[in-house]
């Protein structure tokens, strides 16, 4: 069974949604805090991400998954994503880890309890596969995506073994 995406009548729902947990958290917060554009061209295995590209924010939906878990998504994916960009412009992505404790106090003060992930079953839903790339530390082999691995071939980023503290050495080719 293949899911169909959310149509434009429930775009607009969650795009609503988002406007009213943002205005929720300028009043909780007591400042204002500038609208961000919504998408719905999220593939894969995430409800929703928070991406800062460029210099421009944005939230990024799943339209898949939201006609899949529509409520569970409004409730929770949708004060998840507005956390960070709340988290984002008080403290700077820079200076906090992602799922955090601001960004943990800033989903209390949105009365959701906070939580990295959904646990979605994901049977009709289209799902990207990244490639991994076998990597290895002091104590262990790890495996990178794509995109991690990208940004260590070109220098961008050097990963730990969060065990051994050793650094991840590219350790072969694609699996």
């Amino acid at each position: 069974m293949f899911i169909e995406p959310i149509d434009a009548g429930r775009q607009q729902t969650v795009r609503l949604a988002t406007e009213r947990c943002l205005r929720r958290a300028g009043e909780i917060y007591r400042r204002d805090f500038a609208p961000i554009p919504v998408t719905f061209d999220l593939l894969g295995r995430s409800a929703g991400m928070y991406r800062v590209r460029h210099g421009r924010r944005g939230i990024r939906y799943n339209a898949y998954l939201f006609a899949k878990y529509f409520e569970d998504n409004l409730a929770v994916t949708v004060p998840h994503e507005v956390a960070h960009y709340v988290t984002d412009m008080l403290y700077s992505l820079h200076r906090v880890r992602p799922h955090g404790m601001e960004w943990q106090a800033v989903m209390r003060s949105l009365g959701v309890e906070p939580r990295a992930s959904g646990d979605y079953d994901l049977s009709g839903v289209p799902v990207r596969r990244q490639r991994r790339f076998s990597y290895a530390c002091g104590c262990s082999t790890h495996r990178l995506t794509a995109q991690r691995h990208n940004k260590v071939h070109r220098g961008d980023a050097l990963y730990r073994c969060r065990r051994c503290g050793g650094p991840l050495i590219f350790a072969g080719v694609p699996e």
